[in-house]
């Protein structure tokens, strides 16, 4: 899409009053119906070495951002020092040096709970802890890191030498009932807030409720979520949909003045997914001039069929434990029942199955066979990476920041030029940014008059 056309879009108010499908089938009239499809990539030619030689020289040109990345209590203290170079995790200061990773967006994750003030106290606790412990990063690494507060700092920290922190809110859950917690986060840094997570909350429906939940509990947004994404649009935010229905994704779109993101998903074509994100939104993200950050979480990036031996022994331990089937909110009060020792014995019990029956691998190809679709679809200009590592993200190639040089690697060898590359690496996702700034700008200014 042009730029002309997308301003065009833009300028035309009415259209923010219509139904998104009707945006998505004007948007295409536009375009003159013709097809969406993009330069055809051939793969490049040469030997090993030079095509890894090209690749090492546009990595290190790139600004490289990951929109997703967990964190624990304990991250960048003495008991998480992440810029110790035998920290296991795999997003830590030494790895992203190593791979090229730049700038990563470190997530203040809380679960859904119940939709009560208590929970939603307790949730909004946690979340507290959590902007804490990324403000940990520029105090006890000053001299590697700092905090982006502004995409335009994203480009003068890297340009000093330092890597990059930013902060997303997966989940906004801990918000509660209170609208005012979303300028409280953004005066803490967060930049993107993610609508919900794996079951419905206060905000929209998800695209994976829990088992003894109903599908859909709004139909989308709930009256309280758009006023969450009004707020969002006013301060800067940029509203995040991975882990929404499409019914709610849909809505977001429909009711932002700002393009939306998802942070950490994948494509619903190349592997079926609730997560995933379908063709049609897919489009409606690109109408919108979004971004898809491609996920590296192996369930959502190849279908794979597990051995009748592992079943078995999933099924056995499952018993030996007495968990009930499914994720419901037997299952969770189940887990809970259980006392840490026996906790801690089940994970190991797992961990062994999973050394003895591993699953089918899933690889960095794989992962950019998800970029390869959404380019096919929508344009190299509205797609990014979102590994959703320490969350359970990875797969084999990209599974960890010391891991980024193996993407570009990938782009390179599919005939993906120098410019796609930095698209994809960053100037996608800084662009959304600059975007949701400027419309808060212009929501400000206009309260003023």
């Amino acid at each position: 899409m042009s730029s002309l056309d997308f301003r065009f879009l833009r300028s035309l108010h009415v259209l923010q009053a219509l139904p998104v499908l009707i945006l998505v089938t004007l948007f295409l009239f536009l375009q003159g119906c013709s097809s969406l499809s993009t330069t055809q990539r051939q793969p490049r030619t040469g030997s090993e070495e030079e095509i890894r030689a090209l690749a090492k020289g546009i990595h290190e040109r790139a600004l490289t951002m990951d929109t997703h990345a967990d964190i624990s209590a304990n991250f960048a203290s003495e008991k998480d020092d992440v810029g110790s170079p035998e920290n296991k995790r795999q997003v830590t200061l030494p790895k992203m040096r190593k791979g090229g990773l730049d700038a990563e967006f470190f997530a203040v994750f809380t679960p859904v709970g119940v939709r009560t003030d208590s929970a939603y106290e307790n949730a909004y606790r946690n979340a507290q802890n959590l902007f804490d412990v990324v403000h940990r990063l520029p105090t006890n690494y000053s001299d590697q890191i700092d905090i982006a507060y502004t995409a335009d700092d994203v480009v003068r920290i890297h340009k000093s030498g330092k890597l990059v922190a930013c902060i997303g809110v997966e989940n906004g859950y801990p918000i509660g009932t209170d609208l005012s917690r979303v300028k409280e986060f953004y005066d803490k840094g967060a930049r993107y807030i993610t609508l919900t997570h794996s079951d419905h909350n206060q905000i929209c429906d998800s695209s994976t409720p829990r088992d003894d939940e109903a599908k859909e509990l709004y139909g989308g947004l709930s009256p309280f979520g758009v006023q969450v994404v009004q707020e969002m649009n006013r301060l800067g935010i940029m509203v995040d949909v991975s882990h929404a229905s499409k019914k709610a994704t849909l809505a977001a779109l429909t009711l932002s003045k700002a393009p939306v993101i998802a942070s950490h998903s994948g494509a619903d074509v190349v592997s079926k997914n609730p997560r995933n994100v379908d063709d049609e939104t897919l489009q409606a993200i690109k109408a919108h001039g979004g971004v898809v950050q491609v996920v590296s979480l192996a369930e959502y990036i190849k279908t794979r069929q597990d051995s009748p031996e592992r079943v078995a022994a999933l099924e056995a331990l499952r018993k030996e434990y007495g968990l009930p089937e499914g994720r419901g909110a037997g299952a969770r009060q189940a887990m809970q029942a259980l006392t840490q020792e026996q906790r801690a014995k089940y994970r190991e019990k797992t961990a062994e199955i999973n050394a003895k029956f591993p699953r089918p691998q899933v690889t960095v190809q794989d992962m950019v066979d998800h970029i390869d679709h959404i380019v096919k679809v929508i344009g190299v200009d509205h797609v990014g990476i979102g590994s959703d590592f320490d969350g359970g993200g990875g797969v084999t190639g990209w599974n960890g920041a010391d891991d980024a040089f193996n993407i570009t690697l990938e782009l390179v060898k599919r005939g993906y030029t120098e410019d796609d590359i930095r698209k994809i690496w960053g100037e996608n996702l800084l662009r959304v940014w600059r975007e949701a700034e400027r419309v808060a700008r212009e929501i400000q200014a206009a309260e003023k008059h």
